[in-house]
């Protein structure tokens, strides 16, 4: 597992139909071992104030570690 579980990763993509937006961070709650291909993690994202807006299963590659050039951004959220 690259992961741990708490962890909180970057998305590498949008995902429109939550919309949620590559940069978008993410907490990982769960962890689930591909069979025959990639495994995937089951993502909360939380607003500013730490409520819960969206909860997601995604691949691995959609998700990245931070790294030290990243910041914070705020921006509201657009209905899906």
């Amino acid at each position: 597992m690259k992961y741990n579980l708490f962890e909180e990763v970057v998305l590498r993509e949008d995902i429109a139909n939550k919309g949620l937006q590559k940069g978008d961070v993410a907490t990982i709650v769960d962890y689930h071992k591909g069979s025959s291909c990639e495994d995937g993690y089951s993502l909360e994202i939380f607003n500013a104030l730490g409520k819960t807006i969206a909860i997601v299963t995604v691949s691995e590659s959609t998700i990245c570690s931070f790294s030290e050039d990243d910041i914070f951004n705020i921006r509201h959220l657009k209905a899906a």
